[in-house]
């Protein structure tokens, strides 16, 4: 393993490394869900590059950015044969306040980007930086930062950056909690609590799934509301019209909703069934929506999100 400070030295170090190319992006603290990341990147490529580094331009004034936690020396025990880590110190990132910077659009001014005003455009800024300055042929990032992985997507298909953008799978402990970093904040009776948010994510799509059970149509009878006034166009490859839909939209909330509203230690920020690319209002007649929680337990902030099929 390499262990490069400059972006000097990652230069040089990038040199000794022939073939293709794969990155991971962390802010350290890690745990398995990196290690998804990494050994996704080992199926994909024939050299894995790590970056930790904890941006400070996507904390807010109130954040935890001092309080992050940071252990460097466990960081590189748990990567064992990584090709190269890249550990940047802020003046090697930032030698000055940097002059210009990406706007990330509107898909960053909801949900996280509500609560966390300029989160996401300093997400991307590091991120470019990043890219730039390794050159992977793919970036791996975790689908649990749903919307920082759609915004990074974006900015890579906008500005031509030439990586492929690998979303990974949520990586889940045993109790169903998504692995964060974050939840080494949490106490042994905030980690009970913080078990809410994914079973209302399964809450949401099991009343999706017994709906469609319930609803579906004895192939080979005619159907058992009549004829329909709705257009073809609104109508998806069962028969369902959008106000069908959009009633199994509410039902997946509502499902949703009630496991966060009886669970103790639990302060709902937002609960919500949106576009996976958008981020916005699912349409009346979609078909596929995310399923994205966010939520304080204790003084700790959580997300969490599903893929819900309709």
């Amino acid at each position: 393993m390499i262990v490069s400070r400059t972006k000097a030295e990652l230069r040089a170090a990038l040199a000794t490394l022939p073939g293709t190319k794969a990155l991971v992006m962390t802010m350290g603290a890690l745990h398995e869900g990196h290690l998804a990341l990494v050994a996704e990147a080992r199926r994909r490529a024939e050299h894995v590059i790590v970056s930790i580094y904890v941006n400070p331009l996507q904390f807010g004034p109130n954040e935890d950015f001092a309080a992050y936690p940071r252990d460097l020396a466990a960081d590189l025990a748990l990567l064992g044969d990584v090709d190269l880590v890249f550990v940047p110190t802020d003046e090697e990132m930032y030698p000055r306040e940097p002059l210009v910077r990406i706007d990330p659009g509107p898909v960053a001014t909801v949900l996280e980007g509500a609560t966390r005003p300029g989160h996401f455009a300093g997400v991307l800024q590091v991120v470019a930086k990043v890219l730039i300055a390794v050159g992977p042929d793919y970036a791996m990032f975790g689908q649990k930062d749903a919307q920082q992985l759609a915004l990074i997507s974006t900015m890579v298909a906008d500005l031509d950056i030439p990586v492929e953008i690998v979303p990974v799978p949520i990586v889940r402990d045993a109790d169903g909690v998504a692995r964060s970093s974050r939840n080494a904040y949490l106490s042994p009776q905030e980690r009970e609590h913080a078990r809410a948010l994914s079973q209302a994510l399964r809450a949401g799509m099991n009343r999706s799934l017994s709906e469609e059970r319930s609803d579906a149509p004895n192939h080979g009878d005619a159907p058992h509301s009549g004829v329909s006034t709705q257009p073809a166009a609104s109508r998806n490859d069962r028969g369902e019209d959008a106000a069908s839909l959009t009633g199994r939209h509410e039902s997946v909330l509502t499902a949703a909703r009630a496991v966060l509203d009886s669970a103790p230690g639990v302060r709902l920020d937002y609960l919500v069934l949106v576009d996976p690319t958008t981020f916005t209002e699912l349409a009346p007649g979609a078909t596929r929506g995310l399923l994205a929680v966010a939520a304080w337990v204790g003084t700790t902030r959580l997300i969490d999100n599903t893929i819900v099929e309709f």
